[in-house]
């Protein structure tokens, strides 16, 4: 029987070192000739020698090794392999962000393939990204990695989990630590509450939840440390919705990442089609593009008509403000999904505290979410200054990443150019902001029913409130002539004005407790 691949590699030292280079940036080629099984490295490094290194030195199968493969074809379960592999043939920029990335992390997640397709917006994500993690802040560097766990756990996110086990024992964590929230420090375990009002319901979040942490006795936080743990807290919420989604799937090298079960007769495994890297799939495609031709024309034929309607008269404040209860109102009563194809990820409730709550009991009750005027308190003229103060540059880097997602376009809408989408994204974010009653004063939301579809409005509410519900099913449902670049960027839209929102209620309690 061949031999295991951990025990070949505990062998050989000279094994060992290639195999941990491998098994993290690479995946599985086989020979054209169909004899042979080479680890070789494909999208997941950006340097085309090391892919060559690689793919010469090790044939593995002449060791007796059992080869694993991956269990998907490529990043992204709802994306073609193919048309996230060509974002940085054709792309130099994001050539350079992805060798940046990998000579500074050693790694290339998928996460960072799929935002690929904007890499203006990418650039802002990782510099952001590494400050909170890797550069001087209140919180050590385990503390950062541990708390990264807790806020991606209380979606299911095992993905983003998985990554940052693996971080927080680097920078060495205690393992114990990773059995269970019950065996951090006390500091830690104080911290679940904030995780789980601030990941499901940020509108009871109040100044009374912010004392007990600041003026607990022997495992009190500082306000600079209490501003870092929110603002990873709320970065590992979103980006939990972004991974599901855009249907992330796992590095080869990763928990559920890949299998030793050979190929089909057929070269595809089931994940292969699904990906659209089979053929199985094509007639239905072109049967839905048939179906909904003009969905675009309709959509821009909307918002032109609009803006006429701006131009011509405006809404009383009475009036303004009675659509926005209507549309926050309406917002509650949009279920979120209910579907068996959702992926079933590894249990991570060890790492959170009352798995029971959730957005949907909240809605369920029928209450009313209370209403945050933006006017009263902002990110721009309050949330801003307060991070800033407390932990320098971030944010500057927060406010950067928020305007690059709201003010990102191409200025095209599928197949047609020359478009201003300002209304379109405008109507997204204040959306998302009204689900959780933040409200604009000078924003009409009556402009939301009529841009936005209710298929697009389950997909925002359930990837925003209950991410790991979202299927590939309600991914394809939603604007169906659009491109996969533009779903990635209403993702990064949704992302960013999810994070906001949480940070304008924390934020708001931690000002009221200053003052």
């Amino acid at each position: 029987m061949a031999a295991c691949y951990s025990e070949i590699v505990n062998k050989m030292s000279w094994i060992s070192l290639l195999h941990r280079l491998c098994m993290q940036f690479s995946n599985l080629t086989r020979s054209q000739n169909g004899t042979k099984q080479h680890l070789g490295f494909s999208h997941d490094v950006a340097f085309g020698s090391c892919r060559t290194m690689c793919f010469c030195t090790l044939n593995l199968q002449d060791l007796g090794v059992r080869i694993p493969r991956p269990l998907g074809n490529g990043p992204s379960r709802f994306i073609p392999e193919k048309e996230i592999l060509q974002v940085s043939k054709v792309d130099p920029r994001a050539q350079s962000i992805f060798e940046d990335a990998f000579a500074a992390l050693g790694r290339l997640d998928n996460i960072s393939l799929v935002m690929g397709f904007h890499p203006q917006y990418l650039e802002s994500f990782l510099r952001t990204q590494h400050y909170l993690l890797q550069m001087d802040g209140p919180l050590s560097l385990h503390y950062r990695h541990y708390i990264g766990i807790m806020a991606a756990a209380r979606h299911q996110c095992s993905y983003l989990v998985n990554l940052h086990v693996n971080d927080f024992l680097q920078v060495g964590g205690d393992p114990k630590w990773l059995n269970g929230l019950d065996g951090a420090p006390q500091k830690l375990q104080a911290l679940g509450e904030l995780n789980k009002i601030l990941a499901h319901r940020p509108w009871l979040l109040t100044k009374a939840h912010i004392e007990h942490l600041l003026k607990a006795e022997e495992h009190s936080w500082s306000l600079a440390e209490l501003i870092h743990a929110v603002v990873l807290l709320t970065h590992y919420h979103s980006l939990a919705s972004f991974t599901f989604g855009c249907g992330i799937t796992p590095e080869i090298h990763s928990d559920g990442g890949h299998t030793f079960r050979p190929l089909s007769l057929s070269q595809y495994c089931v994940c292969d089609i699904a990906n659209g890297n089979g053929n199985g799939n094509d007639l239905e495609e072109r049967r839905s593009s048939h179906q909904v031709s003009g969905e675009v024309e309709v959509l821009m034929e909307r918002m032109k008509q609009l803006q006429e309607c701006r131009d011509e008269e405006e809404a009383s404040q009475e009036e303004m403000a009675t659509r926005f209860e209507r549309e926050k109102t309406e917002s509650m009563l949009v279920a979120t999904a209910e579907d068996e194809e959702c992926v079933q990820s590894r249990d991570v409730s060890r790492h959170f505290e009352d798995p029971s709550y959730g957005y949907k009991d909240f809605s369920r009750r029928g209450e009313h979410v209370p209403t945050f005027r933006v006017q009263d308190y902002s990110w721009e003229d309050h949330g801003y200054s307060l991070v800033n103060r407390l932990y320098p540059d971030v944010g500057q880097l927060l406010d950067e990443k928020f305007q690059m997602a709201y003010n990102l376009t191409y200025n095209t809408m599928a197949m047609h150019k020359d478009v201003d989408t300002t209304m379109l994204r405008r109507a997204i974010w204040n959306y998302i902001h009204c689900m959780f009653g933040i409200r604009y004063d000078d924003y009409d939301y009556g402009e939301i029913n009529q841009l936005l579809d209710r298929s697009f409005k389950v997909y925002i509410k359930t990837m925003v409130c209950s991410p790991e519900k979202t299927t590939k099913r309600m991914y394809e449902s939603f604007w169906r002539q659009f491109q996969h670049s533009e779903k990635v960027h209403v993702n990064l839209l949704l992302m960013e004005a999810r994070m906001q929102a949480e940070l304008l209620y924390a934020l708001r309690a931690i000002t009221c407790y200053m003052t």
